[in-house]
């Protein structure tokens, strides 16, 4: 069966107006062109909607029944278009996001909130895990996006890499506070608060240390860089970390911030991905979102500079 919305639109504005020229004039169409869409509607559906008596339309009962089913279907179809443009405009929609520990205390949240802020329709799924738990997620398809420490390759993955250059956080009234940049030798045996032994980014933390004679004193080891920057608060220690939880800190405490954060040299990196499925289009959210994500990256590199 071939019916088309135009016959049906057609038929509906027929058994309104009971006449085929009002209904051309209300259709914006030529008289004959509605005769044939109720002609060739009627020969598809294989029953007579109308008897034609001295130019007039008389409705038959089929036709009654046939408005109902027509209008229930031009109403779902206008539903379906209207939804359909809430989510090409990002007025509608769903976003998975999944996000490695760094990102999830401040940055992603914020983005999150900048992002659905004009979006009311729009609801996010927004889930802080291990960055190979996130490789998993996304590589399945559960997930829209995911952001963790840059994978392995992976043929079910589309991965854009940003190495994100660690700062080194100082109270605001520590004397190494006043230098432009901080280096090895400035912390040369004083105590760190560093992630585990066999993370990346302590391994290029210690290499750092090595490539200039100095000694990387490990006084306290961590999951995250969180909670580090209060020990440093506290004058127990000092930090590298990534920029991620260095610029949260900062937006979040704005003018109450007790710490200062400085360019590392030489540098200490923390390769992170922007992870997306490769067998899978994104969303026109997604795909916003993921602009929106990879501009922040790019920022962060410059904020410390």
């Amino acid at each position: 069966m071939n019916i088309t919305i135009r016959q049906l639109q057609c038929f509906r504005e027929v058994m309104r107006t009971g006449s085929i020229s009002e209904a051309a004039r209300t259709l914006q169409r030529t008289q004959p062109a509605v005769s044939n869409m109720i002609a060739t509607l009627e020969e598809e559906l294989g029953v007579e909607l109308f008897e034609r008596q001295r130019g007039r339309l008389i409705r038959k009962p089929e036709a009654h029944y046939f408005l109902e089913e027509s209008e229930q279907i031009l109403k779902r179809l206008n539903k379906t278009a209207r939804t359909m443009k809430e989510i090409a405009g990002l007025e509608l929609g769903r976003l998975k996001i999944a996000c490695m520990p760094a990102a999830s205390n401040y940055l992603m949240p914020r983005l999150v909130a900048d992002f659905v802020q004009d979006k009311p329709k729009v609801n996010v799924s927004m889930m802080m895990r291990d960055s190979s738990v996130i490789e998993e997620w996304v590589a399945s398809q559960q997930y829209d996006i995911g952001l963790a420490e840059t994978p392995p390759p992976n043929r079910a993955l589309s991965a854009m890499t940003f190495d994100l250059k660690c700062v080194c956080a100082l109270p605001i009234d520590d004397p190494l506070a006043q230098k432009a940049f901080i280096g090895p030798k400035d912390l040369d045996g004083l105590p760190l608060a560093t992630l585990q032994e066999d993370h990346p980014n302590y391994q290029s933390t210690l290499k750092a240390f090595r490539s200039q004679g100095a000694t990387m004193n490990q006084r306290f080891e961590l999951l995250t860089f969180q909670p580090a920057l209060k020990l440093v608060e506290e004058n127990l220690c000092y930090c590298i970390c990534d920029p991620m939880t260095a610029s949260g800190y900062l937006q979040r405490f704005d003018d109450r911030a007790q710490l200062v954060f400085k360019p590392f040299a030489p540098e200490v990196i923390l390769s992170v991905s922007v992870l997306t499925p490769a067998h899978r289009p994104a969303s026109v959210l997604a795909s916003n979102f993921t602009e929106m994500l990879t501009t922040e990256l790019d920022r962060l590199n410059d904020q410390f500079k």
